[in-house]
């Protein structure tokens, strides 16, 4: 059981404070309630871009990793298509410098035309570096728009193409600024060891005086049901051919995410999953094989992937993973195998709660789904999983109409 208190400063932040006396360390942790999905599909990547702006300086502050190490702290950030979230560790006796930083950034981001073409240059090298010159970097890119047709899900994190980021604009990026980045449109969590009051006194001392702002409304246009199987095929400079099978599933907040999350162990998380004994131990046509969910907030994935052993051709392959597929749909697991999937599910989740890094955040994504207390809830859903729910639930996702496959075929001499 994670304990936490919730309270909200009048312009509408979100504060969650976790008390945990046995460490000397403190976690601030600021999710703002956007991301890739939120973008204009003439101008993706803002969402990512302002992951790097964000530590580029504010008004008061030039460099926002300097004033943190100088406290012992250090920070770091992601983007997902769903949300951007920062992070800053540090001793418990230095957190107002944390809280400073973030606030300061949070009021008055600093919109210089430097920060602006130096943080551009590192989001357009790593466009280059991690999606364009490196083995699979662009499946997503590729795979994405065959998957959604109509959802922002269709372009990845990083953005639809290097050109939407090279021509970003300051108004472009002041306005993407102020209609997301407020205290509105924010969670913020500390966690460490300190009492109630003195974190709210924090908090609104920091914080209080920022302006409300206005929560934008999310209208996001609807993933249409797919009603028939999309098939990709890509040449690349790769070590070998690669295969990537997505199926839709349900939203995060739906029962269902959890049913898909133990079903997607059972086919292929482990050496003791379905796809990975009958492909690769006994068959052997896979070097490589691997069943997960994406998480998603909106719709999501339920994807295999995997890589294929040298000779084997992939009409081969495919077909020998139906006939796993259609096998496992035939009738539903035992109560011992769900049992084991469950106690695995247990351990890793017991494992990441032991990090206060991980508490925190994961304290501001369930409140960003509703509920900060869904974290300690989760244990319970799974344990209410029944053999039946993940065989209706595998009967429902996996078939044909509802799967995209993207092949990335290797091209010769490829190293």
């Amino acid at each position: 059981m994670i304990h936490f208190e919730r309270f909200e400063l009048e312009n509408g932040l979100k504060v969650l404070f976790h008390k945990d006396l046995t460490t000397p360390m403190a976690v601030v942790n600021v999710l703002y309630d956007v991301g890739a999905r939120d973008e204009s599909e003439d101008k993706t990547g803002f969402a990512h871009l302002f992951e790097h702006l964000m530590f580029g300086g504010s008004v008061n502050v030039s460099n926002f990793d300097t004033e943190l190490q100088m406290a012992g702290g250090e920070s770091n950030a992601f983007t997902s298509n769903d949300i951007t979230n920062y992070y800053d560790v540090l001793p418990a006796n230095n957190i107002d410098t944390a809280l400073w930083l973030e606030s300061d950034r949070m009021l008055s981001l600093a919109f210089t035309e430097k920060s602006l073409e130096v943080q551009r240059s590192v989001v357009i090298e790593e466009f280059k570096q991690r999606y364009l010159n490196q083995p699979y970097g662009d499946v997503w890119l590729n795979f994405r728009p065959l998957i959604y047709r109509e959802h922002p899900y269709k372009w990845a994190t990083i953005g639809k193409n290097i050109e939407h980021i090279e021509n970003a604009t300051m108004d472009d990026v002041k306005k993407f600024f102020a209609t997301f980045y407020n205290p509105s449109n924010a969670i913020l969590c500390i966690a460490g060891n300190f009492d109630l009051e003195t974190v709210k006194e924090k908090l609104e001392y920091w914080f209080g005086s920022i302006p409300k702002g206005k929560k934008p409304a999310r209208i996001l246009p609807k993933e249409p049901i797919q009603t028939e199987f999309r098939e990709l095929t890509i040449e690349r400079k790769v070590p070998a051919n690669a295969f990537y099978y997505a199926f839709k599933m349900s939203e995060r907040k739906s029962p269902e995410y959890y049913i898909t999350d133990l079903l997607s162990d059972s086919l292929g998380r482990e050496k003791s999953s379905k796809l990975y004994i009958s492909l690769k131990k006994e068959k052997q046509l896979v070097a490589e094989i691997n069943a997960y969910i994406t998480g998603s907030i909106d719709e999501g994935l339920l994807v295999i992937s995997g890589k294929l052993n040298d000779g084997v051709e992939f009409d081969t392959f495919d077909k020998a993973l139906w006939e796993v597929l259609e096998n496992y749909l035939e009738q539903p697991m035992s109560e011992k195998e769900l049992n084991q999937l469950k106690i695995k599910v247990r351990t890793a989740k017991e494992f990441q709660e032991q990090g206060l890094l991980n508490r925190a955040m994961n304290l501001c994504f369930f409140e960003l789904l509703g509920d900060g207390n869904g974290i300690n809830e989760e244990h319970e859903i799974y344990e209410a999983i029944t053999p039946e729910h993940i065989y209706h639930t595998a009967k429902n996702i996996i078939k044909k109409e509802n799967c995209c496959l993207l092949k990335v075929k290797s091209l010769p001499n490829a190293e």
